[in-house]
Order: C-alpha cells, then structure tokens, then sequence
C-alpha cells in the first residue's frame, strides 16, 4: 500500500482550527484526508474506515457533554480507536479529549497559556520515536486553559513549568497540548473567538494581541519546522506501517 491510499480522519471543532502544517504534510505526500467540522452537526463515520486519526483543538471543554452531546460520542470513537490500534494524533482540546476517554482528569489549569513559550522534553521522550529527535528544550505556540492527568499506561514526553503535561503517548496514540501547527494568519482568526479573545486578554491585559502575534511570527519558522519533524514521524514510525500490514 502506497501512501496514497493511506486514510486519515481530521476531526475538528471549530473552522479556524484546521490541521494547519499537519495537513500540508499529508498533503504533499498524497494521504486521503477527510474532514469533519464536528460543531456543525455532522456524524460522526465509522472510525475502522481510516488508518489514523486527528483530532484538533477548540473553545469548548472536553468536559462540556451536557451542552455538547458530540463530545461524548467523539470520545467514544476515540477510545475505541485508541484500544484497537488505530495512531492518534491529538492537538490542544484533541491531546485533553484523548486523556478523557481513556479515563483520565480533564480541568481547567491555574491560568490560562496563551503565546509563546518553552517546552521541555520529559524522561520518556528519551526513546520516544516521535519526540526522541527533538532539542531537549524547543519553541512552541499555547492558547489553552485546561489541562490533564495522564491516563494509566501513559508516557509523558514533555511539559514546562505553566503546564506539566504538554504532550504524552500511549501507543501509537499521541496527545500534544501546544500549538506548532499553526501560522500567524491562523491565529489571528482566532481573536475572533470569544473564549480565545478572553483568554488572550486575562493572561496579557488589553491589547495584547499585537503582542502575542508578533511573538509567534518571530518564531513561525521554527514551530512549523518542529510541526513537520514530529508529525511526519508519527506518519513514518505508526501510520504508514499500519496502514501497510492492513
């Protein structure tokens, strides 16, 4: 099997929270890439269709299943997914929905993390087939304010001093909290989001936003850089192999 006849699943929650960079690499290697723009209603596929999935990040909580009843079937097909096998790729809300449906505690952190900032790999990351290539310390862009336990079985593979938990690993299933997909146009669409934009404001105060985007132009080029280095892994080290023994 060629990777063009590799299936990936984009789940998202919002339109402005696309697979960004990650999506340009499946792109650019011919992966069939489906995408569903969960906040509109559609249902959700049968999961055993697609060699991998990705689920992206959003306003709302991993915990909102009473105002959302998506979100209880989203992380459903994830835990299902996750047991039988199937790489997982979870980005900001997608790394907290992969915690909560393999039992893990979702909620909200000290303060939110909005910008730029430093992650530093863990111990785990060490032998990490994903993580293991990366500096010890690398940029990263954050719009978060919650977080979450490991879920049993876990692997932490990085954090830094705001946020313990930035990204783990349990099998093939991967959940990162910061955001190195991400361009600058892309984040100034999410000034338009009333929970960003509130966020943004009680980290930064007022105006912050010029800020906090020149913050992240300054660095683009590298977040995008490490984006492809650890995405492009999980494709060569899980996905495609996976997707080839089918």
């Amino acid at each position: 099997m060629g990777e063009s006849a590799v299936r990936v699943l984009v789940l998202m929650h919002v339109a402005c929270e696309p697979a960004a960079e990650y999506e340009s690499v499946l792109n650019e290697r011919g992966v069939a890439v489906t995408n569903l723009l969960l906040d509109s209603g559609v249902e959700l596929p049968d999961w055993r269709e697609f060699d991998a999935i990705i689920a992206m990040g959003g306003p709302m909580s991993a915990n909102d299943d009473e105002q959302l009843p998506w979100i209880t079937a989203e992380k459903r097909l994830i835990r299902d997914a996750v047991a039988a096998g199937t790489p997982f790729w979870g980005v900001c809300l997608g790394a907290q929905l992969l915690a909560a449906s393999l039992g893990a505690r979702v909620y909200s952190g000290a303060a939110p993390e909005v910008g730029m900032s430093e992650v530093t790999l863990a111990p785990g990351a060490t032998h990490d087939p994903v993580f293991g290539s990366l500096p010890t310390t690398f940029p990263a862009f954050q719009w978060h304010g919650d977080t979450f336990e490991l879920p049993v079985g876990a692997t932490w593979l990085a954090g830094n001093d705001a946020y313990r938990h930035q990204a783990f690993r349990v099998g093939s299933a991967y959940g990162v909290q910061f955001h190195v997909e991400v361009a600058t146009d892309l984040a100034a669409e999410w000034l338009a989001i009333p929970e960003y934009a509130a966020g943004l404001e009680a980290v930064h105060g007022p105006g912050a936003e010029v800020g906090v985007l020149a913050g992240l132009a300054a660095r683009v080029d590298e977040t995008r850089a490490i984006a492809r280095q650890i995405f492009e892994a999980w494709l060569d080290n899980w996905v495609i192999p996976a997707a080839q023994s089918d």
